[in-house]
């Protein structure tokens, strides 16, 4: 049997907290958490609430030397330091997105880390309701894509405790956390991203958009793209549509349209909170082979540069 890789986590914010849980109740055959470090006191409460969790390191430079590949979690600004001194001190890296926020920093390590061992977290790439797309895809002529995004509010409810910065312009926005992984999809589907025109609205001062629209191609395939905050009573409704054929909606349920236009579900469809674990577990083996140099499903870092560029030139439309 495979030794687990060693994990070390710095950020300890949702995503730490939670790709931590996945790893020690779901994914413990792959990887093993061996530090975790965030400056946060809160954070330090909360880890040491977490059962088998390992210790809070003193810092940074601690957890990246005992670890055989460092997941970074820490809002954006930090995730190229970061990335560059794992990569330098020979570990592999797993890193949220956005890459970072300044463009010039994200292509820079891109080309300083070919056939490093890096990937990036959209977990869309171990989705079982995903891999039910391709198999319906299968049957398609694709002609055109939709992609919405709303949400009652900014941030979410779930993420207040990080709205320091996910509220603001600089790091945060919803184009940034929720577009991104949609865009992800779009390329991983059917192809180079290219953006034809857009718009973003924000409001007074220097908070994060409130509204876009975008008209993009997709391997040659148009792409139209709306969001918006304060458009819909839930905290996060989505839906990635083909044709009018095929549809990711609210995260985790695939459907498809019927003869009677109704849409209906996969057999094994369920809501996001439950197949997140299953999506995780799936996210965290790759993460093991990819620290093992071996094949994986990950997203690389040039897919999340793609998206990026993407994604910062909506926000400056």
């Amino acid at each position: 049997m495979t030794t687990p890789i060693r994990l070390g986590i710095i950020g300890f914010g949702i995503m730490g907290e939670r790709l931590l849980r996945a790893a020690l109740e779901h994914a413990g055959e792959f990887v093993t958490p061996s530090g975790v470090w965030d400056p946060s006191s809160a954070a330090a409460a909360r880890l040491a609430a977490v059962a088998g969790a390992p210790a809070m390191l003193g810092s940074a430079e601690a957890v990246i030397a005992g670890c055989d590949c460092l997941y970074v979690a820490a809002p954006p600004a930090a995730h190229v330091p970061l990335a560059e001194a794992a990569l330098a001190a020979g570990k592999a890296v797993f890193l949220e997105k956005p890459l970072a926020t300044d463009l010039a920093a994200a292509r820079a390590l891109v080309a300083a880390s070919a056939g490093a061992r890096a990937a990036v977290n959209f977990p869309m790439a171990s989705s079982p309701a995903v891999a039910q797309l391709v198999a319906w895809k299968e049957g398609l002529t694709p002609q055109s894509l939709a992609i919405e995004v709303a949400f009652a509010t900014w941030p979410r409810p779930w993420q207040q405790d990080a709205a320091g910065w996910l509220a603001r312009r600089a790091e945060g926005g919803f184009t940034r956390e929720v577009v991104s992984h949609f865009l992800f999809l779009t390329r991983r589907m059917l192809g180079p991203l290219a953006l034809q025109d857009a718009s973003a609205c924000y409001p007074e001062g220097d908070g994060a958009e409130s509204a876009i629209t975008a008209r993009l191609t997709a391997g040659g395939l148009p792409v139209s793209l709306t969001g918006g905050v304060g458009i819909t009573t839930k905290d996060d409704h989505n839906c990635w549509t083909l044709d009018g054929a095929i549809r990711l909606r609210d995260w985790s349920f695939a459907e498809r349209a019927g003869a009677d236009g109704l849409w209906a579900q996969a057999a094994d469809a369920l809501p996001n909170e439950k197949m997140r674990p299953m999506v995780l577990r799936g996210q965290l083996q790759a993460v093991a082979a990819m620290t093992r140099g071996e094949a994986h499903h990950l997203a690389t870092l040039s897919e999340a540069l793609e998206v990026q560029e993407i994604v910062e030139a909506i926000l400056k439309a």
